[in-house]
């Protein structure tokens, strides 16, 4: 009895296999364009129709991503493309929408069943993928380097989904790809550690598994978004202060220029200059018009002392970014040099102590040498007489 039995099913197993292997292609006809129309398949090489008994979407699904017609946007029965001739090969379509073509799918082949020509089945295709829609998770379309930044792709129906790719305008290849199940219609991709060169415009692409044999395609591209990649350099900075001012110093009442310079910056940039001194930190901020801001200082004072820094500060996109400080920049605040020194005002009283004394010697010296003498002897014995004079006052300053 068991022989019996399997004798049978061996016999019904491959008469069912025979059927399904006699199918050799399925076509769309009578339809507005070649992705929609009535469902035909061929058997032994002749044409014939689908009965519409079960006939769904999925089943619509696996047709046109056989034939290469995008995604189903209708699964049509009662001859909506009009009547066929013909056998009717196929009843009963089961497909899951996951199958690559339509003889993979659960049938029951050709019966004597009452679907007439007037329950064939139809579809109509979208003629090509639908565009998926990118969309960005981030919370703002600014970012700086070293951060990530977070798409969400999704697509309105979710069959036969392999991947999704995010791609940047310009660069062929896709920067990110996130694999899906097949029934997934929406992903997140994450591109990560982002740099300069990541800035400018984004779309995501989506492929599914169909056609005969099966191949992935492609979907058009998405909706394009748009980030922004700040990178702010660290500023540079220098003082000028009058010509006799030691290095790294300005003399007390002097005016002085601070200037804030960096190669790299935005729209509605500042420069900001922090002074951080013995009993606190002044900051001071001008907009940032040119590469390049002078902070001036008009008569340098003690509260003027100090260590200098600068950074730039932007606000885009809601956020604020700030630079690195630059290096500290020391300035030393000193007392103006007196017009004569001590030591040139002490030689000064000195030589003057001496000229005064050598007058009076001279005039004392006069005096005594003039006493009772010939006016020719009297000439020349003052000369004689101050010579001496000026000869001891000589010797005794020695």
């Amino acid at each position: 009895m068991q022989s019996v039995l399997r004798i049978l099913l061996t016999g019904l197993l491959g008469a069912l296999w025979d059927g399904v292997a006699a199918l050799g292609g399925v076509r769309l006809v009578d339809g507005y364009n070649k992705c929609s129309g009535r469902v035909e398949v061929r058997r032994h090489d002749q044409w014939g129709t689908v009965c519409d008994h079960g006939w769904d979407l999925p089943e619509a699904y696996v047709v046109c991503l056989e034939l290469g017609c995008g995604l189903a946007e209708a699964a049509l029965p009662n001859a909506a493309y009009g009547a066929g001739r013909g056998e009717i090969w196929l009843h009963h379509v089961q497909c899951s929408g996951h199958e690559s073509s339509l003889t993979s799918c659960a049938v029951v082949l050709h019966t004597n069943s009452y679907c007439t020509h007037d329950n064939d089945a139809s579809v109509k295709c979208s003629g090509s993928l639908l565009s998926p829609t990118l969309t960005l998770l981030s919370p703002h379309t600014v970012f700086t380097s070293g951060e990530s930044v977070r798409f969400g792709c999704s697509v309105l129906l979710g069959h036969h989904l392999s991947d999704f790719h995010l791609y940047k305008h310009g660069v062929a290849t896709p920067l990110v790809t996130q694999r899906a199940d097949q029934t997934q219609t929406r992903v997140e991709l994450t591109l990560s550690d982002i740099e300069t060169f990541h800035q400018g415009s984004y779309s995501c692409r989506y492929r599914i598994k169909g056609g005969f044999p099966s191949q992935l395609l492609s979907s058009p591209p998405s909706n394009s978004v748009n980030i922004t990649v700040v990178e702010l350099l660290t500023p540079q900075h220098w003082y000028n202060t009058s010509t006799e001012a030691p290095a790294g110093s300005v003399i007390k009442g002097h005016s002085f220029n601070i200037t804030c310079s960096t190669p790299q910056q935005y729209p509605g940039g500042s420069f900001q200059l922090r002074l951080i001194r013995s009993n606190g930190t002044v900051r001071q901020s001008l907009p940032a018009l040119s590469p390049s801001v002078t902070f001036t200082f008009p008569s340098a004072q003690s509260a003027n002392e100090g260590y200098y820094y600068c950074l730039y500060r932007v606000q885009l996109g809601g956020r604020t970014f700030l630079s690195r400080e630059s290096q500290p920049l020391p300035i030393a605040i000193r007392d103006p040099d007196p017009v004569l020194s001590p030591m040139v005002i002490s030689w000064l009283v000195s030589g003057l102590t001496f000229v005064v004394a050598v007058v009076i010697i001279i005039i004392v010296a006069k005096v005594l040498c003039n006493k009772e003498k010939k006016p020719s002897e009297l000439e020349r014995e003052t000369r004689t007489c101050v010579d001496n004079t000026y000869v001891a006052l000589s010797i005794n300053k020695l």
